[in-house]
């Protein structure tokens, strides 16, 4: 019999669960959100941790039009009063809001149009009912055709499925803050902030229509600044959902909720057994486990699923990125671009698998995003960069680097930014080898590894670290126009770890570079470097060239120091 496949890329319930596909059952959510009544729920998680299959889960359960054989064998069934009372028995509304992502505010609203289009023309058979007038059926129409009022639209279907099926509505709205996220970079933010509250208002505030709502996004979003004084909701900000009845916001260091975003460690236990592939749990936990939502330890559903078929389907056992590859990195920038001294620390803390102590924000404005490190720090958190590791008594929480794929993003960013860094301020680099001076050579080189963090100091052993100062050097020396570099050429009797030649003053520079176990050895280990030169006769690489002049260096590294040494 033929094994079902690893649900790549599927977040539709119904095709998951009649296409042979995996399933890892989170159907207890639908007990749980049903013995924890809230009119409108609120659930933030990061990206590909499951938002969208559970808002599919639960449109296909409730749904009154629903194929209620796409349940069996799953854990809801077990609650035989509950299915009997809710299981296909509700309209339901389900829309994403993750393609509103204009330019500007006009080509936002017109992707508003065009989801609500579709989604009236689901109801298209409401024509038929004999339960509307005609101006109901003139309103839905108007909504397919994309004309009436855009704000109010949803309050309209769900009016029109109450009066036909004499049962309130279900709402179902995926990715809420997309179309904020993308207002906010293209610059239109308050507009679309004051349409989706008003959207939002209009279908779930006091709506007659409507039995609960549940809503996703990977951020709780707070809209604006407010101006009322002492009477200023949330100290001065104004939330989305301000005025909701009671709305429910479920996050990720809340206790509800928590198993069913995410998978459990048993549950990928199970799915490496179903796939034959148990020898590969400790590193599939090395790379994908780490987050903790609540009081659960949770892996990233879109990681384990694409290294599970990754496994089944390549030679390639090694793990991959995958979920940084398929998210926005745009706040690694940005947070870099705000780091000061304070920042390094914690980041140097962070790499060396320590935790930092943040407070964290329920709610957030776009513009704090972008004025405060803190509220950075907050949305690296909530968006999955960093997880939680406890809360100390002052209630701040203890952030750490979740897991090793995490830990690359960080390190590959962040040397990313700092070369950047470096590369602008490397002339008194080029000027100490113009001038033959070990002395200007050392000071610069020292000054751009102050500036450093010790993300930079990669590697566990004495073999990598030294590759790694080889290549940082290297990133460095290329930046001069009319230098040639090489790296790890032959020479005399080995390797010469960087020939350098300066093709207009026909001169050549042989560079061996070490890494010192301790501040005190980097003298001699510069010196040790200049001897390799001598001793493994590295001149002979320009003997049938026309270099007039041949320099040694000897560079030694400890962490953030260097001691460079010449001969010639």
């Amino acid at each position: 019999m033929s094994k079902q496949r690893p649900p790549v890329g599927i977040e539709d319930f119904e095709k998951l669960r009649s296409g042979e596909f995996y399933y890892v059952n989170k159907t207890g959510m639908i007990k749980e959100l049903l013995e924890n009544w809230g009119e409108v729920n609120l659930f933030t998680r990061p990206r590909r941790f499951g938002k969208s299959l559970n808002i599919s889960m639960l449109k296909s359960f409730f749904d009154i039009r629903t194929d209620t054989t796409l349940f069996q064998g799953l854990d809801i069934t077990k609650e035989t009063s509950l299915c009997q009372k809710y299981m296909g028995h509700y309209p339901v509304i389900s829309l994403s809001l993750k393609d509103v992502n204009g330019s500007d505010f006009a080509e936002a609203k017109n992707q508003m149009w065009n989801l609500i289009q579709v989604v009236a023309e689901q109801f298209d058979y409401l024509q038929d009912s004999e339960k509307l007038n005609t101006r109901d059926k003139q309103n839905i129409m108007q909504l397919s055709e994309g004309n009436g009022n855009l704000e109010s639209s949803l309050h309209l279907i769900t009016r029109l499925l109450n009066k036909h099926y004499e049962k309130k509505v279900i709402i179902l709205i995926d990715e809420y803050d997309v179309p904020l996220q993308k207002a906010e970079l293209n610059g239109y933010y308050d507009q679309m902030s004051d349409f989706i509250s008003r959207f939002f208002s209009y279908s779930m505030k006091s709506n007659q229509n409507m039995l609960f709502a549940v809503v996703t996004g990977c951020l709780r979003v707070v809209y604006r600044e407010t101006f009322t004084g002492c009477f200023s909701a949330s100290n001065g900000k104004e939330s989305i959902f301000t005025g909701f009845n009671n709305p429910k916001v479920h996050t990720i260091v809340d206790d509800q909720y928590d198993e069913w975003f995410g998978f459990t460690d048993k549950e990928v236990r199970d799915m490496l057994d179903y796939y034959d592939l148990n020898k590969y749990y400790e590193l599939t936990k090395q790379w994908y486990d780490g987050y903790r939502f609540g009081t659960v330890n949770v892996y990233c559903p879109w990681d384990v699923i694409n290294w599970c078929e990754q496994l089944r389907r390549s030679q390639d056992h090694m793990p991959k990125n995958f979920w940084s590859n398929s998210s926005s990195n745009d706040l690694i920038p940005r947070f870099i671009a705000m780091a000061d001294e304070t920042t390094k620390w914690e980041l140097e803390e962070l790499s060396e698998g320590k935790s930092i102590d943040k407070v964290i924000q329920e709610e957030l404005t776009y513009a704090e995003m972008n004025q405060s490190i803190d509220s950075l720090w907050n949305v690296l958190f909530t968006t999955g960069y960093l997880t939680q590791c406890g809360r100390n008594a002052d209630g701040t929480y203890r952030l750490v680097i979740p897991n090793q794929e995490i830990y690359n993003l960080f390190d590959y960013q962040i040397k990313q930014w700092f070369y950047a860094k470096i590369e602008g301020s490397l002339l008194p680099l080029y000027q100490g080898f113009d001038k033959n001076s070990a002395k200007d050579i050392e000071a610069t080189i020292n000054a751009c590894l102050i500036d450093s963090i010790s993300f930079l100091d990669g590697g566990n052993t004495h073999e990598m670290k030294e590759s790694f100062y080889h290549g940082l050097l290297l990133r460095m020396l290329r930046g001069r126009r009319g230098w040639r570099i090489k790296s790890n050429r032959e020479a005399g009797n080995g390797r010469a770890d960087i020939i350098l030649i300066d093709q207009i003053k026909k001169c050549g520079y042989i560079i061996e570079v070490k890494y010192a176990l301790k501040n005190t050895e980097l003298l001699q280990d510069a010196k040790k470097a200049l001897l390799q030169i001598d001793d493994t006769l590295y001149d002979a690489y320009f003997s049938d060239s026309d270099i007039d002049k041949i320099y040694h260096y000897g560079i030694a590294f400890h962490k953030k120091k260097c001691r460079v040494m010449t001969t010639k």
